[in-house]
């Protein structure tokens, strides 16, 4: 035995730094409960990841219930009407239709018929309602074969009534084009909301939203296939609660849709001066998810046309950062002077 008293000169570091011992002691409680505390993070983010899960499924089951679908049209009778579109397209090349039958975007083309309205870029000021039709007279009839064609087909299986369309529009997308999401202008036309798809199979998704440069686009609440030759009918929640779109990776193929509707009688039209029509009473409280789209972005179909929104934007905000430089420039003159007085 040393001198000291220790034997072991683990004993002597010991008695030299007895803190760490109190400093270990302290440690261990809190490590437990730090781990305690990541378990329950990690408990309650699962139970935040089903609960939106659960929520998910719950608004998908609320589309459906708001979509109808119908295989109407055989090949051949799919072939006849392609004929007709592509006679539609090689009209419009030539310059035969009137100035707003025929809407050109990239990937994309409409022909309105009937009636035709105001939408994206095209309106004058922009918001909810703000969709506009045009005077009567400014877009084409609707054609012949698509009553004889098309109309009457789904008014003998039931899923139209007799004289209900007096709106045909059919756009013309090439693999790549997409329409964004959007909700059908609610104070534009009547519901159901009735298309029918020619020439290849596609999709039609709900509650995505759009990024661009580069295009991205979230998964949606509701995956629908749409085969080429069949109807897709929308109302309720799926046509005025929930946003639709067509994506770019849904259309691999040429793809075609004519989208048959019913305009309201006290729609608004850009020849008059008639205040905006009230907003529809409806007896659901709910409102309408996040993951929507507003309705101001109706039925804009153009990729490019978001790119001109953030120019504008973008021209906006310059102008509002020299209107503060000239107004801050301005302020400091006005201190000058009135230093001077």
């Amino acid at each position: 035995m040393s001198a000291s008293g220790f034997t072991d000169l683990r004993e002597k570091l010991k008695a030299m730094t007895p803190h760490r011992d109190d400093l270990k002691k302290k440690q261990l409680p809190e490590r437990s409960n730090g781990g305690a505390k990541k378990r329950k993070y990690r408990e309650e983010s699962e139970e935040d990841a089903a609960s939106d899960q659960e929520q998910r499924e719950a608004e998908a089951r609320r589309v459906k219930s708001g979509i109808k679908q119908a295989t109407v049209f055989s090949a051949q009778e799919c072939a006849l009407i392609e004929q007709k579109i592509d006679e539609v397209v090689a009209k419009g090349d030539k310059g035969l239709y009137r100035e707003h039958t025929v809407d050109r975007a990239p990937l994309r083309n409409k022909y309105f018929f009937g009636e035709g309205y105001t939408y994206g870029a095209q309106l004058e000021r922009r918001g909810p309602g703000q969709e506009r039709l045009y005077s009567k007279g400014e877009v084409d009839d609707i054609p012949d074969w698509v009553h004889e064609l098309v109309i009457s087909r789904l008014v003998e299986r039931g899923l139209l009534s007799e004289g209900f369309v007096n709106s045909a529009v059919i756009n013309d997308y090439q693999p790549g084009g997409c329409i964004v999401s959007h909700v059908d202008p609610i104070h534009i036309f009547e519901r159901p909301i009735v298309s029918v798809s020619f020439f290849s199979d596609s999709a039609l998704c709900f509650g995505c939203r759009f990024q661009f440069k580069p295009i991205r686009v979230s998964e949606p609440v509701l995956h629908l296939p749409v085969r080429r030759g069949s109807v897709t009918i929308l109302s309720g929640y799926a046509a005025d609660e929930i946003t639709h779109c067509i994506r770019p990776q849904d259309i691999k193929e040429r793809r075609a849709v004519i989208i048959l509707r019913r305009t309201r009688p006290d729609a608004p039209r850009l020849d008059t001066d008639a205040p905006s029509p009230a907003p529809i009473p409806s007896d659901r409280t709910h409102k309408r998810s996040h993951r929507k789209a507003d309705p101001d972005a109706a039925h804009r179909p153009r990729v490019l046309e978001m790119d001109k929104e953030e120019n504008r934007v973008s021209r906006v905000r310059s102008r509002r950062d020299y209107s503060s430089h000239d107004s801050q420039r301005d302020s400091s003159t006005r201190r000058v002077k009135m230093r001077r007085h």
